[in-house]
């Protein structure tokens, strides 16, 4: 019980900080908007399909996944200028639970990345996206562990680096490979065998085949349950390893 207390002590400072400073919720929405509105109309006659509709259902997953890697990816930025300011060397001397510093902050992250993400797809059924309710909240289950994942990591590496000019390339060389090789824009279908083979050791094309298939009804997929063991999994180990650097960067 006490950790839930002080999960939910640090996770309702930290909604009041965000609220407090929207920006970064702005932000979030008006990069993929830009994807939404200026790229995809491109998709029909690149992927062949017949209607705006067919052409979102390949397209808004995936700028689904890719708002919850860069959304979430980048937040240590935050947790650095906590440390600059000793926010996190003052929770010493607080009786607060380390890890509950940790999965607090996480879970702020997870529920921008939804209001951001239900807003997407909001404007993309007005766009002629159709999809149902119950998928869209299994994918919605299924980016938030990623958003989970990628924001506990992010808040280690932060831990460890204590430096934005270290923290920016290392974000950004991790990133770029995982964006090219996850299917995220246009789905690998037509890509070369090599390029294939690498997406099977990336997470995340695992994760963009399975909203896919959710968005197109199919929740049955064996790419769903996939998608759902190996982030989950990874999940699961990166909490463990950044719950660990969060307890050591607060000592």
């Amino acid at each position: 019980m006490k950790f839930l207390r002080d999960t939910w002590l640090v996770f309702a400072r930290q909604m009041q900080l965000m609220l407090r400073q929207p920006v970064w919720l702005i932000v979030g929405v008006v990069q993929p908007l830009f994807y939404l509105l200026l790229f995809a109309p491109l998709l029909k006659p690149a992927l062949g399909v017949q209607t705006n509709a067919e052409a979102y259902k390949l397209f808004v997953p995936g700028l689904l996944v890719l708002l919850a890697m860069f959304g979430s990816l980048f937040t240590g930025f935050g947790l650095i200028a906590e440390l600059r300011a000793g926010v996190i060397e003052r929770s010493r001397v607080t009786p607060v639970s380390r890890l509950a510093l940790l999965i607090g902050r996480s879970l702020r992250d997870v529920v921008s990345l939804l209001f951001q993400a239900a807003l997407i797809v909001i404007i993309a059924v007005g766009f002629g996206l159709k999809v149902n309710v119950l998928d869209v909240l299994a994918a919605f289950a299924l980016m938030a562990i990623i958003s989970l994942m990628l924001s506990a990591f992010s808040y280690a590496i932060s831990l460890k680096l204590r430096s934005e000019d270290a923290l920016a390339p290392l974000l950004n060389t991790i990133s770029q490979p995982l964006l090219l090789t996850a299917g995220i824009l246009l789905p690998l279908t037509f890509a070369p065998t090599w390029l294939k083979r690498v997406a099977d050791w990336n997470p995340f094309s695992w994760a963009t085949d399975g909203v896919r298939a959710l968005f197109a009804g199919d929740a049955g997929a064996d790419s769903v349950w996939q998608a759902a063991v190996v982030i989950g999994g990874l999940t699961l180990i990166t909490v463990v390893w950044a719950s660990r650097a969060f307890a050591r960067g607060v000592r």
